[in-house]
């Protein structure tokens, strides 16, 4: 691979398998002798230590399991839950991880602005303006010369005033085209609202190999292709403890809600992380998806 990174963790039990194909329910037809398909795995917004434990244990059984070409992991919250430091992104790219998105919490711990323009392995929001630091958009080359384009956009309901994501997408676009230049294309769309994510989904749809949603932390069940082609999912889900609030230890998340008291400091919870993600596979030829499966992994801490 042109990035060098080693996958040496002992990964731990798996919980949850889901999978849906537009072709067949059966995972071992996309293995067959001379099946030409990249395989993708993304893992949902990181939180925490939970969240870094639960990921560094399952980075070798992700790579083994789905035979993972390249792996991409959302680090939003992976420092105490806002944003992440370079020392922990250089520890995800060491344990196996190939590519890190972010999201709008990515200016959170001052430490990062450099690393974002020293990392072409790490992607902030394209949608940002052009003179933020650090990259929105990164090809991963593999071995055998297979390119993956990598890239993240912000939504705009209830975020950030940024750039129009879709306008900003068509921007890129135009530098890359499926089966052509491009292999496989994966879009993380890190936004509060459905709507907007789906309809950048369909807006998207036969253009990119894969739309995941990220930032609302809550996996949802409707990963599926879309009619042309593209895999889509509205949100991953978190890795990170699911007895909290988000992530988040409990009980400042209560007093918020029954006192409107803010007075108390959100904690992230340190053990228990469970990860999320999708895996999905795409076709040589057309760089579209060929099978998206969601499936969960006991962090074992």
């Amino acid at each position: 691979m042109r990035f060098e990174t080693e996958c040496n963790y002992t990964a731990k039990r798996f919980s949850l398998n889901i999978f849906i194909t537009s072709e067949t329910p059966v995972r071992r037809s996309f293995f067959e002798v001379g099946r030409k398909i990249l395989k993708i795995v993304y893992c949902g917004d990181v939180v925490g230590r939970a969240g870094r434990d639960a990921v560094y244990n399952n980075l070798s059984l992700m790579r083994e399991r789905y035979r993972a070409d390249v792996i991409v992991v959302n680090v939003e919250n992976a420092a105490h839950g806002f944003g992440v430091t370079p020392g922990i992104a250089r520890d995800f790219l060491d344990r196996g991880a190939d590519v890190l998105t972010t999201g709008n919490h990515v200016w959170q711990q001052r430490e990062i602005v450099p690393f974002l323009d020293e990392c072409r392995q790490i992607v902030r929001p394209l949608n940002y303006p052009e003179t933020a630091a650090g990259r929105g958009a990164t090809v991963f080359e593999l071995a055998n010369g297979k390119k993956i384009l990598i890239t993240q956009v912000l939504g705009r309901v209830f975020m950030d005033s940024v750039d129009n994501p879709a306008f900003a997408l068509d921007r890129l676009l135009k530098n890359y085209t499926l089966g052509r230049n491009i292999d496989a294309v994966l879009v993380d769309v890190h936004a509060e609202s459905t709507s907007e994510k789906l309809s950048l989904g369909h807006y998207l749809d036969g253009r990119v190999s894969v739309v995941a949603g990220t930032h609302t932390h809550i996996p949802t069940a409707d990963a599926h292709i879309l009619n042309g082609g593209t895999a889509y999912i509205t949100d991953v889900g978190m890795c990170g403890n699911y007895d909290s609030v988000l992530g988040f230890d409990k009980q400042a998340p209560i007093d918020r809600l029954c006192q409107r008291y803010n007075g108390n400091r959100l904690e992230v919870c340190r053990s228990n992380g469970t990860v999320w993600g999708i895996f999905v596979e795409t076709d040589d030829k057309t760089g579209l998806a060929k099978s998206v499966e969601q499936f969960s992994l006991a962090g074992g801490n």
